[in-house]
């Protein structure tokens, strides 16, 4: 059974090695917050990173967002720690982020070896490499547990040698959203580097929605509002949504005309995922 569906238009990472930066965090509106004890921690620090996410995770209380934590591949040794670790602290977050994926292979080895009580907990599968992105497909319907793929566009770049720019990692975007799209789960896109520039981040944010991510990554509490911005449907969206989805409901399905327009059935499903983000955004919101 695949996990629960959740609106994650923003993900903001924290070091663990920074538990002070949880609650700043949670305090944007985010709707994901990823507690990170890989690239956000020196290797100096990984132990006490470890010690650190894993306490925050036992006192914690619930909050709206979906709070994961993010380990070491676990393809190392330090990846191996990691989910020993998590293990045997008894603590639970709402789901763990597996880095440099290349192959389904070793997710299933990670569904594993979680063993109980963990083998439900969802898992957000990296795509950031060479290998990553050419068995999307196969990472994305790895496991029942996989609820999300993640686009890495600067491991992605680096490992291939290619630019970070949008036109080079245009194939490797597109092809993580149709892998997602066909396993029927999440689509989030990389982080936008460049912290002040709030209008570049703008403008990625569209064109990755456009593309057909759900959501994106921010490394700063400033880039939250303008992603979810981006990410969330406008009044008009939501409006035309509602109507094309009671006007279809009066016709019992089939194909009519809405305003001029033909509707039919894949229409109104992009209809009713409208409906649904909307309706998680703001309860007050009726979805489908």
């Amino acid at each position: 059974m695949k996990p629960a569906f959740r609106v994650r238009r923003s993900l903001l990472f924290v070091p663990a090695v920074r538990p002070d930066r949880y609650a700043k965090a949670l305090a944007t509106g985010v709707d994901a917050v990823c507690i990170d004890l890989e690239d956000g921690v020196s290797f100096a620090a990984k132990e006490e990173a470890r010690d650190k996410a894993l306490a925050l995770f036992a006192g914690r209380q619930a909050v709206r967002a979906e709070v994961s934590l993010r380990i070491n591949d676990p393809k190392t040794e330090l990846g191996q720690r990691d989910l020993d670790a998590l293990r045997r602290s008894g603590t639970r977050p709402d789901a763990l982020m597996l880095p440099k994926c290349d192959g389904p292979e070793e997710i299933r080895d990670v569904a594993a070896a979680l063993g109980e009580p963990l083998s439900d907990l969802p898992l957000i599968v990296m795509a950031e490499t060479a290998r990553g992105v050419a068995s999307a497909e196969a990472i994305a319907a790895a496991t029942p547990t996989v609820s999300a793929v993640f686009f890495g566009a600067i491991d992605f770049a680096a490992d291939v040698g290619c630019e970070v720019g949008w036109d080079a990692a245009l194939y490797a975007r597109s092809r993580v959203v149709v892998a997602a799209a066909v396993a029927g789960v999440a689509a989030l896109d990389s982080p936008f580097m460049d912290v002040p520039a709030l209008d570049g981040l703008a403008a990625e944010s569209r064109r990755t929605r456009g593309l057909g991510f759900n959501g994106k990554a921010a490394i700063h509490p400033s880039q939250v509002a303008v992603i979810q911005a981006a990410f969330s449907p406008s009044s008009e969206e939501v409006s035309w949504a509602r109507r094309i989805v009671e006007a279809y409901d009066r016709n019992r399905g089939g194909v009519l005309l809405v305003d001029g327009k033909l509707i039919e059935r894949p229409v109104i499903a992009s209809a009713k995922r409208t409906l649904a983000v909307a309706a998680a955004v703001d309860p007050a919101s009726p979805a489908a």
